[in-house]
């Protein structure tokens, strides 16, 4: 079985980059393979802050793009 992969991107205040690499670390701990493109993923994960505005307006643009890829592939994560 190929080993899944995930897509992690933040966005938002210096607490959410501890709590991205706090993510790595339990996705990789249960055998994720990190990929540089949402593209590349199986799984993707936005982390952000509710907190900012400017980061919310940011994770829009990029539900799009998750939207598109789940389409094209329904097992996507």
């Amino acid at each position: 079985m190929t080993r899944q992969t995930y897509y992690l991107r933040t966005f938002g205040c210096q607490m959410n980059e501890h709590d991205s690499e706090r993510l790595r670390a339990l996705l990789e701990g249960q055998g994720l393979r990190r990929v540089e493109l949402p593209e590349e993923a199986d799984v993707l994960v936005y982390n952000t802050c509710t907190v900012r505005q400017s980061a919310d307006e940011r994770l829009a643009g990029h539900l799009g793009t998750a939207a598109r890829l789940k389409r094209a592939d329904p097992h996507r994560r």
